[in-house]
């Protein structure tokens, strides 16, 4: 089945065209929509120009649009987008966000598209555990909710920042994954991409309690040598995962 994934260059995104794949849909095109506004309802916003440069480096043609960002005109925007597109199913990195999911529903059913969201409902903690352990280079680019500080801006997505992550989820009811608009992510890097993401140039945005990491100039690099057997150790994760569950 063709398909197109919504991508923003963050973790959930990446995850969910990972997965995909994996499942045997063949993604033809990758589609970013660039807000206007910073504080849409449906769309990532920090640095979303280096969709682009993720787009690049999983080599698969990008097709971009922008929105307004208002509530309404942007769901009328991104189903005017995928109305041009010559596929059969839309990828989405839906976790939780029932307003997400509904509207993309909504929008593939008029389209007769198939929605698929391979991260729906899953455990929070799982996820972040499985992106740690496929050796997704991830980092936080952006904090929106009480307790995080400006020493998140940057940070890498590992299990230190996961039980860090666990204590805010505890004491302030910040989402694990995110999906409430707590904290946004960028991918760098990831066995499935052809290329890795290398920041040159970077600038913490801090304005009162929330800020974002602004990328100014970021280039592609080649992957390292051993990007063939990371892809394997990932397999293995998986299946082993699958194994721990039907014990």
């Amino acid at each position: 089945m063709r398909a197109a994934a919504l991508i923003t260059g963050g973790k959930d995104s990446a995850l969910a065209l990972y997965r995909s794949i994996r499942q045997g849909f063949e993604v033809v095109d990758l589609v970013t929509m660039t807000p206007q506004r910073a504080d849409s309802w449906m769309f990532h916003y920090p640095n979303i120009h280096i969709a682009d440069l993720f787009a690049e480096a999983v080599g698969i043609p990008l097709v971009k649009a922008e929105t307004s960002g208002i509530r309404d005109t942007e769901l009328a925007d991104l189903k005017q987008v995928l109305a041009q597109l010559s596929v059969e199913a839309i990828v989405s990195g839906s976790i939780s966000s029932q307003y997400q999911k509904e509207h993309i529903d909504k929008i593939c059913r008029e389209l007769n598209l198939q929605h698929i969201a391979p991260l729906w409902h899953e455990d929070p903690l799982a996820l972040l555990e499985e992106i740690v352990e496929l050796k997704m280079e991830t980092i936080i680019v952006g904090v929106y909710a009480h307790g995080f500080t400006s020493e998140w801006l940057g940070r890498k997505l590992d299990n230190a920042a996961m039980n860090d992550l666990f204590e805010l989820n505890k004491e302030f009811e910040v989402s694990l994954v995110g999906e409430g608009g707590e904290y946004e992510t960028l991918v760098l890097n990831a066995p499935f991409l052809k290329k890795r993401i290398k920041l040159v140039e970077t600038q913490k945005i801090w304005e009162g309690q929330s800020g974002y990491l602004l990328i100014k100039k970021a280039t592609l690099e080649n992957q390292k040598k051993d990007s063939r057997k990371l892809q394997i150790i990932s397999q293995l994760e998986k299946l082993k995962r699958r194994l721990l569950k039907i014990h």
